[in-house]
């Protein structure tokens, strides 16, 4: 197995635990010698052992003259976990292949250089990119203190999420709706405006074999829901987002007091609140008020456009509000075309 076959092997093991390891990053790992794999493992989630114990373990923690590909820099200190360059330097390994520095100021390259310091050969950067890509949502949430917004849409040819009389379902097929429920496992919260909760009364969950629920987040500026709103008894952790002058309500739900803003709720008090409490990625469903607020505040990193091939020439538009001037209008950068059964997946980036 060639380096960049083991490292990408290890970014594909720790992308299996995407949705579940928030505060903490995907790592995966892989211990080869004499190029043929020994063992792998990955970060399977908060207060589990980390990718290169997991990928120690069958071993027995042995693993002489081996060399180890691991996504991100081995920690160095003590957490939930004990230290993994200590594991690592009882196993024997004598090369470490890491893809990127942990931003972490606790590890900060504090890691590599214990390494390097106990003699082993230490080589950091290959296929650091991927790395980065894999970890966005973390970097995301460390370095900037907000979650990783995808906001997805699904809509006609032309742009319209619903009909002139509110006909909504089900506007793209199966394969685009199996997708969004993968996007609900992955990701750690999935957002929608009151107004989409009145319309559909959605349940947000994950409807997967072995899936599991986001947190569902409900801007409501006036705490409006109904108590009978499907998604309070739908199994999923719920977070109600409303204004700090709202009434008070007994619902079973963390409600969420935020200062209003220039599109209602404040929402980068919201995405500060969100990383808070875990939530480093975030699913905005709409409606169409909802991602133009999001737009507006510049907190679209990326954006999943789900066409069907129809078009129902009025309606609500993906994007809701007043129109642009085709200078102000916003732009993204078209990245993937991806067909779904009769659908097409647009992924676009700012």
């Amino acid at each position: 197995m060639s380096p960049a076959d083991a490292m990408a092997r290890a970014l594909a093991l720790a992308a299996r635990a995407r949705g579940r390891t928030s505060p903490n990053p995907l790592v995966g790992a892989v211990i080869v010698r004499d190029g043929a794999v020994l063992s792998e493992g990955f970060h399977r989630g908060a207060g589990n052992p980390h990718a290169e114990v997991e990928a120690l373990r069958p071993l027995g923690g042995k693993a002489e003259g081996a060399t180890i590909y691991v996504t991100l820099e081995p920690c160095c200190h003590h957490g939930r976990t004990p230290p993994c360059t200590e594991a690592l330097l009882a196993s024997g390994v004598a090369r470490v292949v890491v893809a990127m520095v942990d931003p972490d100021p606790r590890v900060s390259g504090q890691g590599i250089e214990a390494l390097r310091a106990a003699g082993l050969s230490v080589e950091v950067g290959l296929m650091e990119a991927e790395a980065r890509a894999c970890n966005e949502a973390w970097l995301m949430a460390r370095q900037r203190q907000r979650p990783f917004v995808v906001l997805k849409a699904g809509a006609t040819l032309d742009g319209r999420i619903a009909s002139t009389t509110g006909e909504s379902r089900w506007i793209t097929g199966p394969a685009a709706r199996q997708r969004v429920h993968e996007l609900r496992d992955q990701l750690d919260a999935v957002l929608v405006g009151a107004g989409t909760l009145r319309a559909d009364d959605p349940q947000l969950t994950t409807r997967l074999p072995g899936g599991r629920h986001a947190t569902a987040v409900i801007l409501d500026t006036q705490l409006s829901i109904s108590a009978d709103a499907a998604v309070l008894s739908a199994g999923c952790p719920v977070i109600l987002a409303c204004a700090e002058d709202a009434p008070e309500r007994d619902l079973p739900a963390t409600i969420l007091r935020l200062p209003r803003g220039a599109h209602g709720l404040d929402l980068h008090a919201l995405m500060r609140a969100l990383v808070d409490r875990n939530l480093y990625s975030l699913l905005v469903e709409g409606g169409g008020q909802v991602h133009r607020a999001f737009v507006e505040a510049g907190l679209v990193d990326r954006l999943l456009l789900f066409l069907a091939p129809k078009a129902l020439a009025a309606g609500p538009g993906w994007l809701g509000g007043p129109g642009y001037s085709l200078a102000a209008a916003p732009q993204w950068r078209l990245t993937a075309v991806e067909a779904l059964q009769g659908d097409a997946l647009l992924t676009l980036e700012p």
